[in-house]
């Protein structure tokens, strides 16, 4: 008897009974196949960039891809402009033993620096800064007020202190 084949994708008419999901897990198999062309076998190396080497090195290169040749560990390509291709020269080992840690093993062999022009090129614009973020609106003076006045009996500074921050945190609108 013949079984009937199976797809590997789940009918997108079947309710999913796991619960809430993050966009991410979401996503992830949709950001699988991209990121493998480019040699990145977890896509966390490209969406995570700023947390794996830090803001300083995320503002100043970006991943592009990551080739494998014979031997153990692949050669990490990065883009960055000229007038900072050699700070990141100083700190290819650096960048090489976090973009491994977030590997748990030795993805990162070498790092190879590819310079660009900031801007000029039609496909090849660069701009590595990202927008920083608004600071958030200060929370409304009335509810900050009453929540503080229920914090004044307490004896113990540092608890006070952690109640005053949780109180400005939680009363402090958040942005979408």
């Amino acid at each position: 008897m013949r079984r009937a084949p199976t797809s590997a994708r789940p009918d997108p008419t079947k309710r999913r009974r796991r619960g809430f999901e993050t966009a991410g897990a979401l996503l992830a198999n949709a950001l699988k196949a991209p990121a493998e062309k480019r040699g990145f076998g977890e896509a966390k190396l490209l969406t995570h960039w700023p947390e794996i080497v830090g803001e300083e090195i995320a503002g100043i290169a970006r991943p592009v891809k990551i080739t494998y040749g014979r031997g153990f560990g692949g050669t990490l390509v990065l883009l960055t402009t000229g007038a900072h291709a050699p700070i990141l020269d100083m700190q290819k080992d650096r960048i090489m033993e976090r973009v491994n840690a977030t590997c748990g093993y030795r993805a990162v062999a070498h790092v190879h620096i590819t310079q660009t022009a900031p801007t000029g090129f039609a496909e090849g614009q660069v701009a590595f800064r990202t927008a920083k973020a608004a600071p958030p609106p200060p929370p409304d003076p009335v509810r900050l007020a009453r929540a503080m006045d229920g914090i004044g009996g307490i004896e113990d500074e540092g608890l006070k202190q952690a109640l005053a921050r949780l109180a400005r945190n939680v009363l402090t609108p958040r942005q979408t």
